[in-house]
């Protein structure tokens, strides 16, 4: 993995770059210019006002990055391979608003739009789900800081696509345009530019499987970020090690918590110090090297302790008897595991095909977006089944990925129910003229036209 890539040093030569610098210079000098033809093109129209606020956030990025990483700006892998994913749908989507006849600056306009609402409901989605793990208890400002650490990761791709609806309803209310069909039109961008956002989990460690010997499994180093530890920077270990390392997979066992919240072993590896410990699959444990454990959370100090001060592991069980296992060395890299990331980048590859293919032949103004709606959630409910990064909630014995993919997929059915209703009829057909048209005027084709 390749958490981060490098850092960019905020002075060079004794100039300031970022902060109060060259960059914020140049920033100043394109918004103008950006402004000024904005307004001369469309005068002060919202289109104009829209574009202050991200031009405002960029502007002040610039001043607070040396607040925010004093040693440099690092460059994450996982935030490049988001930008490549969304140039990458952002260009297709273009493409096709040629294929259509319709001018490229309005999808140029809606990115926008989905972009900032897609990444604030992705980020807002991973801050609910892991807040009692990763946010509370610090101090506010830490917290808020943790909160805006966008590329170093933590994006639901289910938040993106909530937040992301949002964005397409409320931009195409704002224009007046057909929902469905721009829908139809950026469905495959959106599963594109998963595919490389999945790339990008696998730089940064996270969305990773469970164990397995297949000979294409994956291992993770033990440090998730090499080079921050280098500078100084507390090692933070890589989310699959870390994983491994408190739920006992490095002593051969693994702990969780079942239904009623008991911390139960639920595998025990043949020939590991735990078999040989004599412990057992189904023992609950209350407590860690004498500390009492009653969550998940709990075991989570206890095991680290346990590890890096090279003593032995001494499990206290619910039936009042204990184990002891001998002290297992910290390995360079964790065990194999599935390399979920790729299957999901070609899953979501594959898919994105699909609906490029499919769109020429659909034959109502929302099909596209349904095909999506009914495919992506049956295989992500697939690979959850291989993931180990998410526990069952709600009771289900399903993740929250799992729960959310087959209300997904009942809405994809309902939309393949309504437009079964609606006669045939698409707004905006490919365009068979090989010279776009600058401003076209929506236009249906079929029994559409006929009703109008």
């Amino acid at each position: 993995m390749y958490s981060e890539l490098f850092r960019i040093p905020y002075e060079i030569g004794g100039v300031p770059i970022f902060g109060f610098g060259i960059l914020l210079a140049i920033w100043a000098v394109a918004s103008a210019a950006t402004i000024v033809g904005m307004v001369r093109q469309f005068g002060w129209s919202a289109e104009t006002w829209g574009t202050l606020p991200l031009m405002l956030m960029l502007g002040a990025a610039i001043v607070l990055l040396p607040r925010v990483f004093p040693d440099g700006m690092p460059i994450r892998g996982y935030g490049v391979l988001l930008l490549v994913g969304i140039t990458s749908g952002l260009a297709l989507a273009m493409l096709r608003a040629r294929q259509a006849g319709l001018n490229p600056e309005l999808i140029l306009s809606l990115a926008i739009w989905l972009v900032v609402c897609g990444v604030i409901g992705a980020r807002l989605f991973h801050v609910v789900e892991y807040w009692d793990t990763k946010f509370a208890g610090r101090p506010p400002v830490d917290t808020l800081l943790e909160i805006l650490n966008v590329p170093e990761g933590g994006l639901v791709i289910y938040g993106a696509l909530f937040g992301g609806a949002v964005g397409l309803v409320a931009f195409t209310r704002k224009h007046r345009l057909p929902l469905l069909s721009i829908a139809d039109l950026v469905a495959p961008s959106l599963v594109v530019g998963l595919a490389f956002g999945r790339i990008g989990c696998l730089l940064n460690g996270c969305c990773y499987g469970g164990q397995t010997d297949l000979p294409w499994a994956v291992t993770f180093p033990k440090v998730g970020s090499p080079l921050a530890a280098a500078k100084g920077g507390a090692p933070r270990y890589s989310p699959p090690y870390f994983d491994q390392a408190v739920h006992g997979e490095i002593h051969g066992f693994r702990l969780d918590a079942d239904e009623n919240g008991r911390l139960v072993v639920t595998r025990v590896e043949p020939n590991s110090r735990a078999a040989a410990a004599g412990l057992k699959n189904d023992d609950a444990v209350t407590t860690i090297n004498g500390r009492r454990v009653e969550s998940m959370e709990d075991i989570k100090p206890a095991m680290l302790t346990a590890l890096e001060s090279g003593k032995n592991l001494r499990l206290g069980l619910a039936t009042g008897k204990s184990v002891e296992i001998a002290a297992a060395p910290m390995p360079p890299r964790s065990r194999p595991v599935h390399p979920t990331q790729i299957y999901s980048a070609i899953d979501a590859g594959i898919l994105g095909w699909l609906l490029w293919s499919f769109y020429p032949f659909r034959r109502r103004d929302g099909e596209t977006i349904a095909l999506l709606l009914t495919v992506h959630p049956i295989t992500r409910f697939l690979l959850e089944i291989i993931r180990t990064d998410e526990p069952a909630v709600f009771g289900t014995g399903m993740s929250i990925s799992q729960n959310i993919s087959v209300l997904l997929l009942a809405c994809g059915l309902a939309v393949w129910w309504y437009l079964s209703k609606q006669p045939r009829g698409i707004v905006w057909p490919l365009a068979t003229a090989s010279a776009p048209q600058k401003q076209p005027a929506p236009r249906r084709t079929g029994a559409a036209a006929r009703r109008s």
